[in-house]
C-alpha cells in the first residue's frame, strides 16, 4: 500500500493509506454519534433550533474531514502528479473535487 496517494484514475481499485487514518476515523465516529443524537432529538420532539444547531455542527465537522482529505490529496496525489508532469489532468481533477466539496 502507498501513502495517499499514487495518482490513479477514478474507479481504480488501488489501495492507498491515509496518513492520518485513525484521526479521520475517530472524527467520523464522533460525527456518526452526532447524527444518531439528532435522530434522537427529532424523535424526542426537541426544540427545532436545538436540532438545527446540531445539524450545523455535523455539517461543520464533515467539512473539516473533507478539508483534511483534500489536504492529504494535494500533498500526496497532486504533488506527485505535478512532479511527474501531469499538470493538466491533476489540476482538472482537483478543480472538479473542490467544486464538489465546497
Amino acid at each position: 500500500m502507498q501513502q495517499c496517494c499514487d495518482h490513479e484514475p477514478p474507479g481504480s481499485d488501488k489501495l492507498v493509506v491515509q496518513p492520518n487514518k485513525s484521526a479521520l476515523l475517530k472524527r467520523l465516529a464522533r460525527i456518526e454519534g452526532q447524527v444518531r443524537g439528532i435522530s434522537g432529538m427529532i424523535d424526542g420532539d426537541r426544540y427545532c433550533v436545538d436540532v438545527l444547531t446540531q445539524i450545523a455542527a455535523v455539517k461543520s465537522a464533515l467539512d473539516a474531514v473533507s478539508l483534511q482529505l483534500l489536504e492529504n490529496h494535494m500533498k500526496g496525489c497532486v504533488a506527485q502528479a505535478l512532479r511527474a508532469g501531469d499538470a493538466t489532468g491533476v489540476v482538472t481533477e482537483l478543480i472538479d473535487v473542490v467544486k464538489k466539496v465546497r
